[in-house]
């Protein structure tokens, strides 16, 4: 609905004519360029061509990744475009209408790897662990 009313709105300002059906759909359109939302399938494109990790991607906007994570990245390397654009297009869309109502998306922060340095052995240590690694392997 929002979408719609942003288009008419567009439509109202740079028409001088009532627009036709087709001018509509482009309004509608720019309404979401406006708010720095991508065009639905260039958006999914983005999604299907994102490498791993995704959440440590550069992506245009976060509806983008969250639309992506919700259709499972695995659901959409995996499928043709023709299952899985209608699944991430739904999500995108759920996405772009919280934009419009003046939600801000956030891309969660990558996961940093936990450091651990384990404490190097002793000499005598090794050669009991290298006496077991005979055994087990019959060396």
């Amino acid at each position: 609905m929002e979408q719609i009313l942003r288009g008419a709105r567009h439509a109202i300002e740079h028409s001088e004519y009532l627009p036709t059906l087709n001018r509509m759909h482009e309004c509608c359109q720019q309404g979401l360029a406006d708010l720095g939302l991508p065009h639905p399938h260039d958006a999914y494109l983005e999604a299907c061509r994102a490498p791993s990790p995704k959440s440590a991607q550069r992506w245009s906007h976060p509806a983008v990744y969250l639309a992506g994570r919700d259709s499972d990245w695995f659901f959409l390397a995996n499928n043709t475009e023709r299952t899985s654009w209608p699944v991430y297009r739904d999500h995108y869309q759920r996405y772009c209408t919280r934009v419009m109502r003046g939600e801000t998306l956030q891309v969660p922060a990558p996961q940093a790897l936990e450091q651990h340095t384990p404490d190097p052995l002793s000499p005598e240590q090794q050669l009991v662990e290298l006496r077991k690694l005979r055994e087990t392997t019959g060396l």
